[in-house]
């Protein structure tokens, strides 16, 4: 069994095309390069510039950037339509939380995040073309190591909110969340799962997790496209998510990986990873980008331990998810000693408590599986197998060693099922095929 689920292949076309044929437009049409140009260069009246130029396309954004003639230089970037599906949510939460992060963290282990000169919406951007973000172009050198990597983890866990959501300032120029967190889960599944996007949103952590569980159960079953799995597959996705919602609301399960329910929710981005840290000639932070999954999340979410220490996340691990447990393994060890260097300097210099050590916590969700919880929540197309491999037993009786294909475990899981929960998987079934 793959560790990752096939996307829908049509949304899956229809948002690669969007985002090749992007960058083209942009930059191959001479009214919108000109229109701009001509928009960057206003913000900034009286300097004249001296060089306008494409930058780049990432995996969500499409940069300009501009120089002018006392050396500043600024970009503009622009969320690419087939891949952000909320551009003007996301747009208006990364400001928010860039700014954010420049007041809170100043005290604290400062996390060097672009200056924002401006933004806007779609109706007063140039030529339309969607919502913007104008910044400060940070000069750099590379990426990140794991000292850099565990400051910036570390200061970002010190930030905390009573509620699960994306922060703003409030009518009393307050930092408090106020709006729904918008995470690349929420993203994704509409980009290449054909989830509605009216479907999408909370205070609790258990009552937030079963939200992304419930949002996964409906993408997986679009209405007008013909089911391409048998009735069998079916039931086992199914089963999955139930169980799954089943150890999230029962109290005895849930006080196993859950210590922190009603908060406080620390700070948390599901898109950072050391590509978007940018160093200097002498390996120092100089900037943190792409902040737009950015929230409160459970403090589970912020114990767990990194995926990115292998770069390359499990479900695609090319030797599968056994050997990428290994060899992040090891990895961990030598993460976790940067970790705690991090922490005694934070500590000697009074900007953290022995309370909020991460190492420690981080090193435990390694051990009691709780990391997998928190990754199979986060992750929606990598959920099945690591659901079964990772999560099912740790919860439920054990199977026999004659029941091990992660294929066939879930026939021994379905007396745990309530007779309204059978009727639900039977309909879900009826609908896929």
């Amino acid at each position: 069994m793959s560790a990752c689920q096939p996307y829908d292949d049509y949304a899956w076309a229809i948002s690669s095309q969007i985002w090749e044929d992007w960058p083209k437009l942009l930059c191959t049409d001479g009214d919108i390069y000109n229109d701009i140009a001509v928009n960057l260069s206003e913000r900034f009246s009286p300097l004249e510039f001296a060089e306008f130029e494409y930058l780049s396309t990432g995996g969500f954004n499409t940069c300009f950037k501009m120089t002018f003639s006392n050396d500043l230089s600024a970009i503009i970037r622009f969320p690419i339509p087939g891949n952000i599906m909320y551009p003007e949510e996301k747009t208006r939460n990364e400001v928010s939380i860039m700014r954010f992060l420049s007041e809170v963290t100043a005290d604290r282990t400062p996390i060097p995040v672009p200056f924002v000169f401006h933004w806007t919406v779609t109706k007063e951007s140039p030529s339309e073309l969607g919502p913007f973000i104008i910044m400060k172009y940070i000069p750099h050198e590379g990426s990140s190591l794991y000292g850099n990597l565990a400051n910036i983890v570390l200061s970002l866990s010190t930030i905390h909110f009573n509620r699960i959501g994306s922060p703003d300032k409030n009518d009393n120029s307050m930092w408090e969340v106020i709006r729904r967190p918008l995470s690349y889960s929420m993203n994704e599944i509409v980009q290449l799962g054909t989830l509605p996007r009216s479907k999408l949103p909370t205070g609790t952590s258990p009552t937030y997790l079963t939200h992304l569980r419930h949002q996964k159960n409906e993408a997986d079953i679009p209405e007008d496209v013909p089911a391409d799995a048998f009735a069998d597959d079916c039931r086992r996705k199914c089963l999955a998510r139930i169980l799954f919602q089943k150890i999230v609301r029962n109290q005895e399960h849930r006080k196993q990986w859950i210590s922190h329910e009603k908060g406080p929710f620390p700070g948390w981005c599901d898109d950072f990873q050391p590509e978007n840290v940018l160093l200097d000639e002498a390996e120092s932070v100089v900037g943190v980008v792409d902040w737009e999954f950015t929230y409160t999340a459970p403090a589970e979410f912020t114990y767990a331990p990194p995926w990115w220490l292998l770069l390359i996340k499990p479900e695609d691990w090319p030797n599968g998810l056994d050997d990428w447990c290994t060899e992040c393994e090891k990895a961990l060890r030598v993460f976790l000693v940067a970790m705690w260097k991090v922490e005694d300097d934070a500590i000697q210099n009074k900007r953290l408590l022995e309370g909020q050590r991460l190492s420690s916590r981080m090193r435990d969700s390694w051990q009691s599986g709780d990391f997998w919880i928190m990754y199979a929540a986060r992750n929606n197309f990598a959920f099945d197998a690591i659901y079964w491999k990772k999560i099912d037993r740790r919860f439920f009786e054990s199977i026999s060693d004659e029941q091990d294909n992660v294929r066939d475990i879930w026939r021994e899981r379905l007396d745990l099922l309530e007779p309204e929960e059978t009727k639900l998987m039977e309909e879900y079934v009826d609908l896929k095929l």
